[in-house]
């Protein structure tokens, strides 16, 4: 199954809004097995987007078009599609009924325009809306109709992702499965290695692949700050095979790249570690600098971590480092103080473990510090302690980020080993 993401809107085209609406898109067929080719992002008007529809529906089974269905002129994604599709747009009255009633219950009178949006091409079949009024559209195309499909979402972002899920893949996997053909998707989620390492390892297991037949297949993504992702896609002509093929060849992947791999699909590093911590029945406590914060932040919002998370002893200042933790008077961005701080951290809370971050974000340096140095210390489980240094790049943020996800899985690979 291939298909392709278009974008409308002009505002895309000035730079005024960034397109995460198609990245997300991508990013929920791959995860799915579904080939995304392309990629288009075209203004608010009806040639050009339908254009833009004909060629996509020329090279690929599927095209999902997102935004241009609100109740303003320059919304003209249902005309386009209506060129495509060469039939007349009507108007749906139960359709227009619901989005009176949503207008109503929300205690809001209904503007005109927004009847527009009960404007249906003959042969779409309208997605119920549960978040605003646009209607999404499911369009019959190809030869014979219906032998390849759109989809029209509204482009605000909660509205687009909750249609996707509920009713575009769920679709786009039945249109498969009608071609006597399942795919489906499994990212293993890593972290600590390099992309170029990972690309070493994977390289022959890939390149066995291809002489298979590629099927499995296996390509792999940088994801910034959440480390690198190896996909796994397969086709089989069930469900329970293509399973049963996905467990094999995860199975091999993990004895490939051991604990670098830390979850698979939506599987995020504190998720991880908040596991293991419930698995092994610890506590923990944090001692935070240069992170701020970020660290707990992100561990609170582990479903049930107060079983497991202590609190959090966000220490910004030298001064506070040594009243609130003890720390000597001198230097802090060393690895002495941040074994010290975990340890602190530990002893103040009364917990299992501590975690510790100090570095320099920047953009100045401190203490004759080089921007992005961060040492992690760790305390625990038992007597026994461990500090890493590290240099990250990027700016500010980006250090500050890296170190959290750098702190976590330091702590994730202690706990698998204890």
């Amino acid at each position: 199954m291939k298909a392709e993401i278009i974008t409308v809107g002009t505002e895309l085209l000035l730079g005024h809004i960034v397109d995460t609406n198609a990245t997300w898109l991508a990013e929920q067929l791959a995860s799915s097995g579904v080939d995304c080719h392309q990629i288009t992002t075209v203004g608010d008007n009806i040639p050009r987007i339908a254009a833009a529809i004909a060629a996509a529906l020329a090279r690929s089974d599927a095209a999902i078009v997102c935004g241009g269905l609100g109740p303003t002129q320059d919304d003209v994604t249902r005309d386009a599609l209506a060129d495509v599709m060469e039939v007349p747009l009507v108007r749906d009255e139960q359709l227009l009924e619901r989005i009176r009633t949503k207008f109503i219950t929300a205690g809001r009178t209904m503007a005109k325009s927004n009847a527009r949006q009960a404007d249906v091409p003959v042969g779409a079949t309208a997605i119920p809306q549960h978040l605003g009024t646009a209607p999404g559209l499911v369009c019959p195309a190809g030869s014979p109709p219906g032998a390849k499909v759109i989809y029209a979402l509204p482009g605000v972002p909660a509205e687009m992702k909750e249609m996707t899920l509920r009713a575009v893949l769920p679709d786009l996997g039945r249109r498969a499965g009608d071609h006597g053909e399942v795919i489906v998707s499994r990212v293993l989620r890593t972290w600590g290695l390099p992309e170029s390492t990972l690309a070493e390892i994977l390289g022959p297991r890939i390149r066995e692949l291809d002489e298979m037949g590629a099927n499995p297949t296996l390509a792999f993504q940088a994801s910034g700050i959440e480390g690198i992702r190896a996909r796994v896609t397969v086709k089989a002509s069930n469900r329970a095979t293509a399973n049963a093929l996905l467990d094999r060849e995860e199975g091999i992947l993990r004895d490939l790249l051991g604990t670098a791999v830390f979850g698979l699909d939506s599987t995020t590093m504190e998720q991880a570690v908040g596991a293991l911590m419930k698995e092994r029945r610890l506590t923990m406590a944090l001692a935070e600098s240069l992170t701020g914060g970020l660290i707990s932040s992100r561990l609170v919002g582990v479903p049930g971590a107060s079983s497991w998370l202590r609190g959090s002893v966000v220490a910004y200042g030298p001064g506070v480092k040594q009243a609130m933790l003890g720390i000597p008077d001198g230097p802090v961005v060393t690895r002495e103080a941040a074994r010290q701080m975990a340890e602190a951290a530990r002893r103040l809370l009364g917990a299992d473990v501590g975690l510790s971050a100090t570095g320099v974000a920047g953009p100045d340096r401190q203490e004759n510090v080089e921007v992005g140095t961060v040492h992690i210390g760790l305390a625990g489980p038992g007597e026994g302690h461990e500090v890493l240094s590290v240099r990250l790049p990027g700016d500010r943020e980006q250090v500050r980020q890296l170190a959290v996800i750098s702190a976590l899985d330091l702590l994730r690979r202690r706990l698998i080993s204890a």
